[in-house]
């Protein structure tokens, strides 16, 4: 017979336990704080992609190396990383969410070194590649180890509000730290950097991650990893030399051939292998497809802001590196704001449905806002609005797309399922740099055709160039406007998320 205050103890102890384990599991210990582990680490690998694009002119005068040398600094990076994010994803999966962060910050901190001190550019371009390597091992175990944290709704869409907006902003970001960096110290510390954020992120996830893994011997796709890969990597490898030497370089074509036909070979082995990849649940659930769907237009648009937006303040502006990336700094706050209205107060009452379409609206009218920027137009009354205007449709995009594409995931498919987030931002962004920076030299060319060359010719033919990239950009987000509004499936994300057509998502 139990004695009156042991009876009390287990009372207390099932009502305790009642109020954490409410149908999605017990509570991660110290969940917000791996949240601020996994945004570091987003945060690093996204700023990535920009900071050191700030530093190239200067890194290229240290070393000498020409202009071919230079698009493979940045190629590099995008090959390794693009090709290799389903694996990644898979193997946070497989081998503990924990395993693939520490060993993905450790690898990205090493590589960032060997760059870093790169005496010439083929190591530097080499380091880049191990960025890359090491980014489609970190990215996806990031969000992953987000989407097994947080499982109740409300706190779940707290945290993708700021993982969002670190995601969304990360690219404005390395172009202000790029600048920073590279006028007041040197290059090489758009690189060093990545070592002292590596270091504090590393720190945390040995103390706060753990490291779930499924039971049994974890098996590997290798039929499906060698399709993905190759597929992944010739199609970022085409669209990357579609840039350098055009659309109509046969390479390119028959790069982007081949590299279709093994993704849609991939898929089809999805459909029979034991252990697939990539399971065709995951992305087969319409709020998922839909969301990959809205990354891929929104990494493909949003270059036309940070690549040509900047060419502008730059070179038809006159704005130094570091007062370029100040420029930014308002449409970041903008995007912040906008992913916590979106990701707490409107996904949970509404759902994605109207809320990421619009933001699809606000990139449109953003986009053709910048059009109308000339020769003589000042940053406040002319830059500064359109800037705000995409700040905040980025907002209302990248948070509940994010959440959306993992949400409902069974929890041995959460690594994969968030490198198809990173894979269809990856391919969009490669696919948007190739195309539209082709179309804006195309429409600079044929602006100065027949004219007396001088500097007013040429800046006006730079100035159609980057109306003619926003103007493609505009058509980007029209297209993900209607085709994300017609895929997300109407109302609120239902409490269960096996109701979604996906399993529960726990520890």
């Amino acid at each position: 017979m139990a004695s009156p205050s042991e009876s009390a103890t287990t009372a207390s102890n099932a009502a305790k336990q009642a109020a954490e384990d409410d149908g999605y599991g017990p509570r991660a210990a110290h969940e917000w704080m791996i949240l601020g582990v996994v945004s570091l680490a987003q945060l690093m690998v996204v700023l990535d992609a920009t900071v050191v694009t700030i530093a190239l002119p200067s890194a290229q005068r240290d070393l000498g190396f020409n202009n071919g040398s230079r698009q493979w600094i940045v190629t590099a990076y995008a090959l390794a990383f693009g090709s290799l994010l389903l694996v990644g994803g898979r193997f946070a999966d497989l081998f503990g969410r924990r395993t693939a962060l520490v060993g993905g910050l450790v690898g990205f901190a090493l590589a960032s070194a060997l760059a870093g001190i790169a005496p010439n550019v083929g190591v530097l371009i080499g380091g880049r590649a191990l960025q890359g390597l090491f980014g489609a091992l970190l990215a996806p175990a990031a969000l992953s180890a987000l989407t097994t944290t947080f499982t109740r709704p409300a706190e779940r869409n707290r945290a993708f509000a700021v993982y969002g907006a670190v995601a969304g902003a990360g690219g404005a970001i390395g172009l202000l730290l790029g600048g920073l960096l590279t006028e007041y110290l040197n290059w090489r510390w758009t690189l060093f950097i990545n070592l002292v954020i590596a270091a504090v992120a590393l720190l945390g996830a040995l103390a706060y991650v753990p490291n779930h893994r499924p039971e049994g011997r974890p098996t590997l796709d290798l039929p499906g990893t060698v399709l993905a890969c190759t597929g992944l990597f010739l199609l970022v490898f085409g669209v990357s030399r579609a840039e350098e030497k055009g659309w109509s370089s046969p390479q390119s074509w028959l790069s982007l051939l081949l590299g279709c036909i093994l993704l849609v070979t991939f898929a089809w082995w999805q459909t029979r292998a034991p252990h697939p990849l990539l399971p065709l649940r995951v992305p087969g659930e319409r709020n998922r497809g839909a969301s990959y769907i809205g990354m891929f237009v929104t990494g493909a648009g949003m270059f036309g802001v940070f690549l040509f937006l900047t060419y502008y303040l730059q070179v038809i502006l006159g704005y130094s590196p570091v007062k370029t990336g100040l420029a930014f700094l308002p449409m970041i706050a903008t995007l912040m704001v906008a992913a916590q209205i979106a990701t707490i107060g409107l996904l949970p009452r509404i759902g994605p449905r109207p809320v990421v379409p619009v933001g699809m609206l606000c990139g449109l009218i953003g986009m053709l806002w910048l059009t109308r920027l000339d020769l003589h137009s000042s940053y406040a009354p002319h830059v500064l609005p359109p800037l705000l205007v995409l700040g905040f449709g980025m907002g209302l995009i990248f948070a509940p797309a994010m959440a959306m594409a993992t949400y409902g995931v069974r929890p041995d498919d959460a690594g994969v399922a968030s490198a198809m987030v990173n894979t269809c931002q990856q391919v969009g962004g490669s696919i948007g740099t190739a195309l539209l920076s082709t179309l804006a030299a195309t429409a600079a060319a044929n602006y100065a055709k027949g004219k007396t060359p001088s500097a007013l010719v040429t800046a006006q033919a730079n100035l159609h160039s980057y109306a003619t990239a926003y103007r493609w950009s505009a058509a980007f987000f029209a297209v993900g406007m209607v085709v994300c509004f017609l895929l997300y499936r109407s109302g609120a994300p239902k409490t269960d998320p096996e109701e979604q057509g996906g399993g529960a998502v726990h520890m």
